[in-house]
């Protein structure tokens, strides 16, 4: 029976369920799926799948030229089969520090390499059954740096203007919930560091 709870007092004491077994279901290039047989703290035992995340997550990087546009890029998402709008993303290697994905990201996606990176907050995506996080960064002070990506295809770069993202938000081609928040998240930095 569920029990309603007011928004400012979470229980900092609630007990995780405890991790019976877990086991490797399926593996393929991209994902894992694990299968955890879990008990809670009221005694139910259940069983959960879940797609494993990658060690140290993801990057996302919002990057804003000297015209006050953040940098776009168009590249064809396989899930959707069709053409995306979104901001620069990738995994982050395990040698690598957030910061160097989000420049080595930027510079393989853009051709740009940032002078100035900001933490703007961790996200994820379906958390009930997808183990992955994406760390979400503001990047400004570019300069052209272009190294070269893993991409199939030459990805496009739409500079868009800050004044204009009412429109960019009504795209049909611009709908990855990472890159909205991200925009949103953008929006608010700028706002309170006067950028």
């Amino acid at each position: 029976m569920p029990k309603t709870i007011y928004p400012d007092y979470i229980d900092p004491d609630k007990i995780l369920p405890k991790i019976e077994k877990r086991k490797e279901i399926a593996h393929s290039k991209l994902f894992t799926i694990e299968q955890k047989q879990l008990t809670f703290s009221n005694g139910t035992q259940t069983t959960y799948e879940a797609i494993k995340g990658g060690k140290k997550g993801a990057i996302l990087v919002v990057a804003m030229n000297t015209n006050n546009e953040v940098l776009l890029i168009r590249e064809y998402c396989g899930g959707r089969e069709h053409y995306e709008l979104a901001f620069p993303k990738g995994n982050i290697e395990i040698d690598e520090k957030m910061e160097e994905a989000a420049n080595r990201e930027l510079q393989e996606e853009t051709g740009y390499r940032a002078e100035e990176i900001a933490f703007l907050k961790t996200v994820s995506i379906a958390p009930g059954y997808m183990g992955h996080i994406t760390h979400i960064l503001f990047a400004k002070n570019l300069h052209w740096s272009p190294l070269e990506g893993d991409e199939p295809e030459s990805i496009e770069v739409y500079p868009w203007a800050l004044t204009d993202i009412d429109r960019l938000l009504q795209r049909d081609d611009f709908t990855e919930a990472r890159s909205i928040t991200a925009l949103h998240l953008t929006i608010d930095y700028l706002k309170k560091h006067e950028c």
